[in-house]
């Protein structure tokens, strides 16, 4: 079976075909960094049109890369949420509109368990059951991951996504949009035992996080130091991006070691564009291997939103019998949607 998959829930217009037999045949993205950059982060109106501007090229450009035709498609899915609502509802209504046209069924997927899975594209894949860190700009989960659509919640942020952290201290440090890899970036030239900053929760007793306070602490540093030095120097922003970068990695980690050593589990995933930290990916791998376990990551051009994702994610609800596939094309998107709601 090959399905056309679409993933448009925030600033990245995805299109994948993915063959349950076969796995992934062809991707293709557009980001919209390069629009956003101007206005220091995503706009929802400017979201919304440029995917209708991009989503049917790209498809004609997957289909042309897989050597297929719309004739050889048996399923179309789409991200139906959580995201951005105009930006979602272009997404759901193209594809469904083309599942109509050529009579096709659709499959509303939902973007998390897009990411929840992508580390199945990799090689080697991780195999059932896992604990799962995912961690991407407005999410930041710990879950136990027992099988396709088996999903339990161990802890989750309260306020602020360990991505939402990354962006919001590198804008206090005057970097561009997207904050996060820019502050990484300039975190390689810092000191990171200069300045000490504050690992919120992290000994909760529990797997929740809140990151909220941390841009605070960052703003408090920075304040701090002009007040004393009357400026602030290129080295006094990485040395701060250092000490930024690690607070929220010390966190992300612990937890997540924790989480895996609690579950008694020996496989740790990682998904979401936060997954692509090099910081992040050093860190767990390390200390995982301490314990006897390994730490699977997807592939790097898969870890931001993308339409491989989706597509995975809807053929392995179909393979495992988890998910049919609806014939009405009808649709609806939820920009609030738990990922437990699919679980079964």
């Amino acid at each position: 079976m090959k399905i056309l998959g679409y993933e448009s829930s925030c600033d990245e217009t995805g299109v994948a075909v993915v063959c349950t037999e076969q796995g992934l045949l062809a991707h293709g993205l557009h980001s919209q960094i390069a629009m956003h950059r101007a206005y220091g982060g995503v706009v929802p109106e400017l979201a919304s049109r440029d995917h209708i501007r991009r989503v049917l090229p790209l498809t004609e450009q997957v289909l042309t890369e897989a050597g297929l035709s719309l004739d050889d498609i048996d399923a179309v899915a789409y991200t139906a949420g959580p995201g951005l609502n105009g930006a979602l509802l272009v997404g759901a209504s193209f594809a469904c509109s083309l599942a109509w046209a050529k009579g096709l069924p659709t499959l509303p997927v939902h973007h998390l368990e897009g990411h929840l899975l992508s580390p199945l594209l990799a090689e080697p894949a991780p195999e059932f059951p896992f604990v799962a860190l995912l961690v991407s700009g407005g999410h930041t989960q710990i879950m136990q991951v027992d099988g396709v659509g088996q999903y339990t919640l161990l802890g989750e942020t309260l306020d602020d996504a360990a991505g939402e952290a990354f962006d919001k201290s590198a804008k206090l440090l005057g970097l561009a949009y997207p904050g996060g890899p820019a502050l990484s970036k300039l975190a390689e030239k810092g000191d990171v035992t200069r300045i000490q900053l504050p690992r919120p929760m992290l000994y909760s007793g529990d797997f929740d996080f809140s990151f909220s306070g941390l841009k605070t602490a960052v703003l408090t540093a920075l304040r701090k130091m002009e007040k004393e030095q009357n400026t602030i120097t290129d080295q006094d922003r990485a040395d701060l991006a250092a000490a930024t970068q690690t607070a929220i990695v010390d966190v992300l980690a612990i937890k997540s070691l924790k989480a895996l050593k609690q579950s008694g589990l020996k496989r740790l995933v990682v998904a979401g564009g936060v997954g692509a930290n090099c910081l992040l990916r050093t860190h767990l791998v390390t200390e995982a291997s301490k314990m006897g376990a390994t730490v699977y990551f997807p592939p790097i051009d898969l870890c931001t939103d993308n339409g491989a994702m989706i597509a995975f994610a809807a053929a392995m609800r179909v393979k495992h019998g988890i998910q049919t596939v609806d014939h009405n094309a009808s649709f609806k998107v939820q920009p609030r949607w738990d990922l437990e709601a699919v679980a079964i």
